[in-house]
């Protein structure tokens, strides 16, 4: 079966396949409904995406300050908001370079790089890191953390045709790879899509050297193997394993990617493409349940929800639609509040930000391709940087304290006296944490 068959026909239903051991072998009641879902989701936002904050103001001398005015101020969610940012320093136009970049960095704080072996590295030996390198350069100015995809595919795109057939040689460039280029960029790279769509490759779908090496590997040393070497290179890195299949295949190959009982892997990659069609929101939260059983966090590593219809003659993409536009962002705004709910989840990664270059041609982008914003753009940030972000203000008490409950994340706290004078400083509200600050005027 190709992909673009797995897509059409086994996306959804697998969700309905892993539905029964997610919640009948633990309380055997039927999976909710979409309309319970969403109906709960508001208060396991509130139960798993927040917690209580404690300042204390007080003069240098550690005597409390009452009736302060503390202002709060959240600057970048703990949640990774992101989008693919294959289109930085790409676009043709000028002014829709800068506003792509201006759109981008005003919602997501989190992005995916590109590294497909055949197009960075076309030349044996000459690995593109300086688009890489220009690229951080601007991530790193507005604070958005970068994930590195993918270092091991066998897909074309993954397979570089300079590759030699001996696969005792492959074995040795694919580790060279994944230590120089985890090296290379850490501390600024920190998390990576290590392996890519393993689950295929007993089916011979890709007709690659680097798939006629892993088949003949097969598909758990191909998997553990390069987890082992980017662990080894970088041991505070988050090493992901990615999949479009979501089918028992992929849970087992995962379920065993372990050395002395612990997992390889710090989090599991799940792609939802919905080119054929929006999944359920019901088999969206059976395959959380499923797949939070393996007690990693889950990263929702590639969505796309399209605005226009597909051609099925000619399968071809038509352009985004307005009728089309307002389905992507109910769909959109749906799909962000499950998962932003759900405990297990803690990324989510849009795939084409922009319908300009998008995957396969389909209008999948927040913007269109002259980057104005469709109504997706605006519904996520009333979401992202509006329903679900903190802002408030209030005085200390008689104990010079000042107490809020916010979203998970980075936050510029500011305390002010009466007098005028001021004191600013940057704190991290953390799950799991005392989260008491104390500021000294």
């Amino acid at each position: 079966m190709t992909r673009r068959e797995f897509l059409r026909t086994g996306a959804t239903s697998t969700a309905i396949l892993l539905a029964a051991p997610a919640w009948c072998a633990e309380d055997e009641k039927a999976p909710p409904t979409d309309s319970e879902i969403l109906d709960g989701a508001r208060a396991s936002i509130e139960r798993h995406r927040k917690g209580d904050a404690i300042i204390q103001v007080q003069r240098t001398e550690a005597a409390p300050l009452t009736q302060v005015k503390v202002t709060v101020e959240q600057l970048r969610h703990e949640f990774r908001f992101g989008g693919n940012l294959f289109l930085l320093a790409r676009c043709a136009d000028p002014d829709a370079e800068q506003e792509y970049r201006r759109r981008f960095a005003a919602l997501f704080n989190y992005c995916t790089l590109g590294f497909y072996w055949a197009s960075y590295e076309p030349q044996r030996g000459k690995p593109n890191y300086e688009y890489t390198d220009q690229v951080l350069d601007w991530t790193n100015a507005q604070g958005i953390a970068c994930k590195g995809h993918p270092l091991v595919w066998d897909h074309p795109a993954g397979s570089p045709r300079w590759l030699p057939d001996d696969p005792a040689e492959i074995a040795r460039l694919v580790h060279d790879r994944v230590k120089e280029i985890v090296a290379r960029y850490r501390s600024r790279i920190d998390i990576w899509d290590v392996v890519n769509e393993a689950t295929h490759l007993p089916d011979g779908m890709n007709k690659t050297k680097m798939a006629a090496w892993g088949a003949a590997l097969g598909p758990l040393p191909y998997v553990a193997e390069p987890l082992k070497i980017a662990r080894t290179t970088n041991a505070s890195a988050t090493l992901l394993v990615n999949d479009y299949r979501t089918d028992p295949s992929y849970f087992q190959i995962l379920s065993r990617q372990r050395d002395a009982g612990r997992f390889l892997m710090d989090a599991v990659g799940i792609q939802t493409h919905m080119h054929e069609g929006v999944w359920p929101l019901h088999k969206v939260h059976a395959l959380c349940q499923t797949y939070a059983r393996l007690a990693l966090p889950i990263h929702f590593t590639e969505t796309t929800i399209p605005s226009g219809a597909r051609d099925q003659h000619k399968d071809v993409w038509g352009g985004t639609t307005p009728e089309g536009e307002v389905s992507q962002a109910e769909h959109a705004v749906n799909f962000y509040t499950l998962l932003f709910a759900h405990p297990a989840v803690e990324a989510l990664t849009w795939w084409d930000f922009s319908d300009y270059h998008a995957w396969q041609g389909a209008p999948a982008g927040l913007v269109r391709e002259d980057m104005s914003p469709k109504p997706v753009y605006e519904h996520l940030a009333k979401l992202i940087k509006g329903q679900w972000w903190t802002k408030t203000e209030n005085h200390t008490d008689r104990e010079g304290r000042s107490v809020f409950r916010g979203f998970y994340g980075r936050y510029r706290i500011t305390a002010e006296a009466s007098n005028n004078r001021k004191a600013v400083s940057e704190v991290e509200l953390q799950r799991g944490q005392s989260n008491q600050f104390t500021i000294k005027l």
